[in-house]
Order: structure tokens, then sequence, then C-alpha cells
């Protein structure tokens, strides 16, 4: 079993990368005009979607690297890079721009029930960002009994998501704009450093295996 210093980045950089806080508002958005047991309808149904791909990656991402002929710490390096480019979004606020943009072309093309897996699910909950950060700590939770562990991570992350999306109107309401602005950059500052973790050791790896 991996031990809790492990579980708890896993825990931190799949939450910071999902950033259910900042998904409040856009959920909000998509369904404007819903009633409520509509938008619990939606909120479930993304939160069950997103959990399934990301339990994918969780558990098959090594074997679908493998078939890409990519090496773990390879993607250990890219995929940091990667988050850390989420993270630079995060601190000069460029990233809720774009999933508003997602929220605004999804609304026009889609109808509502599909809302909950297209913006919401895919791309927005589990996105570039979060299945590239899920498929790194994959590779540091080896073992069937690890691997649980890591889904259960991600089980108790996107519980969180739901929450969020239940009291989207109350967390929005109370954070405002001021303190979203100051706790999606104090998030972005976390996952950069945490990118650049992955980054390291990563090239840590590849000079080791060479």
């Amino acid at each position: 079993m991996p031990n809790f210093d492990s579980v708890f980045n896993a825990f931190v950089t799949l939450l910071v990368t999902i950033d259910p806080p900042g998904l409040a508002p856009i959920f909000l958005a998509v369904t404007r005009g819903m009633t409520r047991a509509q938008r619990s309808q939606v909120s479930i149904r993304a939160s069950i979607i997103g959990f399934g791909v990301m339990a994918l990656f969780a558990i098959a991402g090594a074997s679908i690297l493998s078939v890409f002929g990519i090496t773990l710490p390879a993607f250990r390096v890219a995929g940091g890079f990667l988050l850390f480019f989420i993270a630079f979004e995060m601190v000069f606020e460029k990233r809720q721009d774009r999933k508003e943009k997602i929220s605004d072309v999804a609304i026009t093309k889609d109808h509502i029930h599909n809302i909950a897996a297209f913006p919401l699910a895919i791309p927005l909950i589990a996105g570039p960002g979060a299945i590239s950060a899920t498929v790194l700590l994959s590779g540091s939770f080896p073992g069937w009994a690890a691997q649980a562990a890591l889904v259960g991570i991600i089980f108790l992350c996107l519980a969180l998501t739901y929450l969020v999306f239940i009291l989207a109107e109350r967390i929005d309401g109370l954070l405002g704009q001021t303190g979203r602005s100051i706790l999606t950059r104090l998030l972005g500052v976390i996952l950069a450093a945490l990118a650049v973790q992955f980054v390291a050791d990563g090239i840590k790896a590849m000079v080791a295996a060479g």
C-alpha cells in the first residue's frame, strides 16, 4: 500500500486539476433554466462519467501507453509540462475563460440532457490535465492494492465535485469573483510545484534507465 504522503499528494494533484470550485459557476451556466431536481440528475451523471473515465486511465493507463510505445518516465516529463501549462493558465486566469467558451459552444450544439457527458464530464472534469495526472500517478501506485487506493482517491475527488455541483449556487455566492480569483491562483501555484516535481522525477528515471 502507498504511504500517506503519496496518497495525499495524489489527492491534491487530482483535486487541483479537476478544480471543483472553478467548475461551480460553469455548472450553473450550462444548467441555467433547469430545476433543482434536473440539476441534481446532471451533476450525478457527470460525476459518474468523469469517475469512469479517470478510473479507466488509473487502472489501464500504463497499458495504454505501452500500446503506443511510450515509457512512463517520458510521459511523466510530458505530463508534467502539460500540468505546468494548466497551472500557468490558473495563475493568470486563462483557464476559466477557456472553460466558459467550451460550455457556451456545448449549449448551442447539444441537447440539454447530454450536458452531463459533454462538456461537464468531458472535458471539464476528466480533461487532458486530469487524465494526464491520473496516468502519471498510476506509475506511483503499482499493484492491485495501490491501484484500488488510487481509484478510491479518484472517487473521493469526484464525490467532492458532485457536492460542489449540488452546492454550486451557495459556493459561487460565498466566494464571489474575488474569492474565486484568489483560490484559483493559489491552487495554480500548488499545481505548478507538483508539475515541476513530475518533470524532475521523469528526467531522473530516464537518466537512470539510459
